[in-house]
């Protein structure tokens, strides 16, 4: 059973390799990347039906207008610019944290067991339409806190049970509600 369940991931993926090519291309892309004022109106029809849709070009345009007077940046520029300098160590503070949390050794772990595997996949599920309700609520700031905040208290008492582990029986079971709890948690913060 275990090797369908894996594989049946790829018929979502197949689905997508099929009908891909019917989608249109994006009426933005068309217009500011290729510059085709023509197929982005024949995008546009075909995303919102037949109209007048001068407005949507419109908005497009100075998009595109907006874009042109704006400089392109290397990243030694990028790392040189005072302004930039606080929006460069927030993102530095967040990636650290994302790679030092943890979350690798749960996805390496994961597939050690095939039925952990799928309840992390289950709380990455959990976790993403949570965030997505959430987020609007609450702000990124708040969820960025509190994920962090509840990642490091699941992983306090994750060092508890594993202790306690050879003790009671049942604290291995509590382990991997822990873990789910992690996985949830960190995709609803960071």
């Amino acid at each position: 059973l275990w090797p369908w369940l894996l594989a049946s991931s790829g018929l979502s993926a197949l689905v997508q390799l099929v009908t891909l090519p019917f989608f249109p291309d994006s009426p933005s892309y068309l217009l500011i990347q290729k510059g085709n004022e023509e197929a982005c109106r024949k995008a546009i029809k075909k995303l919102w039906g037949e109209g007048d849709h001068q407005a949507e070009i419109d908005d497009i345009m100075k998009e595109k207008g907006a874009m042109a007077s704006t400089k392109t940046l290397r990243v030694l520029e990028v790392i040189k610019e005072r302004s930039l300098r606080w929006q460069l160590y927030i993102l530095m503070t967040v990636m650290t944290t994302l790679q030092l949390c943890g979350i690798n050794a749960v996805e390496f772990e994961e597939y050690l067991i095939p039925y952990v595997s799928l309840g992390v996949g289950l709380c990455e599920c959990l976790s993403s339409i949570l965030c997505s309700t959430l987020i609007d609520r609450f702000g990124r700031k708040v969820l960025l806190w509190g994920g962090y905040l509840l990642m490091c208290s699941v992983l306090a008492l994750l060092t508890v049970t594993l202790s306690l582990q050879h003790r009671f029986f049942w604290m291995h079971y509590f382990s991997v509600i822990l873990i789910f709890l992690f996985v949830v948690f960190y995709g609803i913060g960071p």
